[in-house]
């Protein structure tokens, strides 16, 4: 699931993160990398090159955001002392961080220090070594600890810590995007009128953003709209049940709610592709059936994106 949730964003981040077209982008490995490229050099063709052909993670947030990293230079140049450059590169993954969280971003559990290349977090940790050991000597009653992660323990920390970085990115800059000023029209139609509402108030959640509920506003009207036209004509004649769709996971499991929403702006795929769903799938085959009828229908209107079930 991990692996299929980075690949998913590592996709969408290549093709709409930033300026100028897409950029292909590799997590962890090519936004840590170009981020320790910025590094200070005498040759002004380096800068240069440098300038045109290398992206990072800053320019993707003043792409998506129109804002710029509070205290980072524009000039993007790191010290060449090996210790200076971590200091200087801790620091500007403390702002990036401290930047997000104060855009609602929910990343406590990220640590600046995983963002680094594998060679700058073992300098990191041996000059927190030599700092703790300072002040032990300082203070008889310094309680201080510090967890030194293996090798291989660190990338997978890494790749996560950058894959919820850039999820938390789409949350706080481009969820927002979703007008809300429409969601009270959603369900004036007579056959979702009865329908429970989702609640798209700030506080009313603590698990979806507004900007999410809004889109599962969505899901439920077209789908509730829908099922019955869609499905009228499928085998044995059983319409998909009533539901209310209140996750991103469970709910959309089986295929026909995102069928229902693509039948709402492509109907000539009902008759090509969705009337073959099961509308009450049960066994992981029936699930799997109709999500590759769903992929298909997804390549047909060139909505690829390398989608795969």
């Amino acid at each position: 699931f991990f692996q299929k949730a980075l690949t998913a964003i590592q996709n969408w981040f290549t093709l709409f993160g930033w300026s100028n077209g897409p950029n292909p982008i590799s997590i962890p490995y090519s936004l840590r990398r170009n981020v320790c490229k910025m590094t200070c050099s005498q040759e002004n063709v380096f800068k240069q090159n440098f300038d045109k052909d290398t992206k990072t993670v800053f320019d993707m947030l003043f792409h998506l955001s129109g804002q710029l990293i509070p205290g980072v230079k524009s000039s993007r140049s790191l010290p060449l002392d090996p210790v200076e450059r971590m200091l200087q590169l801790h620091w500007h993954h403390t702002t990036l961080l401290a930047f997000l969280k104060s855009q609602g971003a929910s990343l406590a559990h990220v640590m600046p220090e995983f963002l680094f290349e594998p060679d700058d977090y073992k300098k990191w940790t041996e000059l927190q070594a030599v700092v703790n050991v300072d002040e032990k000597n300082s203070d008889k009653f310094s309680n201080k600890h510090l967890f030194i992660l293996e090798d291989n323990v660190y990338e997978a920390i890494s790749k996560r810590a950058w894959t919820d970085v850039l999820l938390q990115v789409y949350k706080v800059f481009v969820l927002p995007r979703v007008s809300s000023q429409n969601t009270t029209d959603l369900f004036n139609l007579e056959n979702v009128q009865n329908m429970p509402r989702i609640n798209t108030e700030p506080l009313s959640s603590n698990i979806y953003s507004p900007y999410e509920r809004i889109v599962l506003t969505w899901l439920n009207k077209h789908y509730e709209n829908n099922r019955k036209t869609v499905w009228k004509n499928a085998q044995k004649g059983e319409v998909p049940l009533k539901r209310w769709i209140v996750n991103f996971d469970r709910d959309l499991l089986d295929g026909l709610v995102l069928a229902a929403q693509m039948a709402t702006y492509c109907p000539y795929l009902i008759a090509t592709h969705f009337v073959r769903m099961y509308t009450m799938p049960r066994t992981p085959a029936q699930f799997l059936h109709n999500c590759l009828i769903l992929v298909d229908a997804m390549h047909a209107v060139s909505l690829t994106m390398d989608i795969k079930v």
